[in-house]
């Protein structure tokens, strides 16, 4: 077989709904639409609420706008592909728009797990050094976190599209999943896939990997200064501030690592664990982290509440 005639021909992709079961595809639109909607409903109210209230201006929840506008990209991210397949009927994905999403999408992931770093200095200071919180972490300083962020993200996944349009492709062009991911379009390559293994590990290990790392030593001197803290009622309310942050750590972690888990060790679990799990990975965080801060974050669901009962006393 000529393999650049067979690259010329593989020229998109079919992602996966269901895997073995494409006629259930369309039971799942509307879960999945209601998931969506949740995500842009619940991290809009979020950014709206800090913007229009004075008393939420600090750079805490700053922060919580950059993870919210995080999550939404990232749901946005996958969206034209669950569209398709799953209201649409339409699986069929041109090789340039799969390379596309697959940059945002890992581009995001990325950008997250650095955003959760950066929540994690803000508790820090806000713990260690209360007094000169607000002067340590200006807007110049907190918008110089993010650009940085965003910019690791943008040099570290950049190369995965053009690593990707140098192999040729005549295996199936079947995905596994409804959405692109590099590690899944990788695998129909019929030529050595050693350097994209290689980059994609050394990526995770220099991202995920150490930010969670920089997040749990982080969290090792939190617990250490809220001990030396005399007052129980001061150390409590010190690691209630933190809770919030903790959930988001572990909403955005414990699906990666269960991912990673199923994809090294359970090749022998059906199609549909590993679709689900992949889906969890990506969906829960954006639809859930929202309700965390809402629930946990007495400022916010102080303001909430307000903002639905003037409505009701409008009406």
């Amino acid at each position: 077989m000529n393999l650049s005639t067979s690259h010329a021909n593989h020229q998109s992709f079919i992602l996966t709904g269901i895997p073995g079961m494409p006629d259930k595809n369309p039971w799942m639109a509307f879960p999945l639409g209601f998931l969506y909607t949740l995500t842009l409903l619940g991290n809009g109210t979020i950014l709206a609420v800090i913007k229009v209230d004075q008393s939420l201006h600090e750079p805490m929840y700053y922060f919580l706008s950059l993870l919210a506008l995080t999550d939404v990209s990232l749901s946005m991210s996958t969206l034209p592909t669950m569209l398709s397949i799953f209201w649409f009927n339409v699986p069929e994905i041109s090789f340039d728009a799969c390379i596309t999403q697959m940059f945002f999408i890992h581009g995001f992931g990325v950008v997250e797990s650095g955003v959760l770093v950066s929540m994690a200095f803000d508790r820090f200071v806000a713990i260690r050094d209360p007094l000169r919180y607000a002067s340590i972490l200006t807007h110049g300083v907190i918008g110089k976190i993010g650009i940085a962020v965003l910019t690791r993200a943008v040099c570290v996944v950049f190369p995965v599209p053009f690593l990707i349009k140098r192999l040729p492709f005549c295996h199936s062009n079947v995905l596994s999943h409804s959405y692109c991911l590099h590690q899944d379009a990788m695998r129909q390559a019929c030529a050595s896939t050693r350097v994209n293994s290689l980059y994609g590990l050394i990526i995770v290990i220099l991202t995920l990997g150490l930010d969670a790392l920089i997040i749990l030593f982080s969290y090792v001197l939190i617990l250490k200064m809220v001990l030396s803290i005399a007052s129980r009622a001061e150390r409590l309310k010190a690691l209630n501030t933190c809770l919030s942050h903790i959930c988001a750590v572990l909403l955005f972690y414990v699906p990666l690592i269960g991912v990673t888990m199923i994809h090294r060790f359970g090749k022998h679990l059906s199609p549909v664990v590993h679709t689900l799990m992949a889906n969890v990975y990506l969906l829960l965080p954006p639809v859930l982290n929202p309700i965390v801060y809402s629930v946990r974050t007495k400022q916010i669901r102080r303001r909430i509440i307000q903002v639905f009962q003037g409505r009701k006393n409008r009406a």
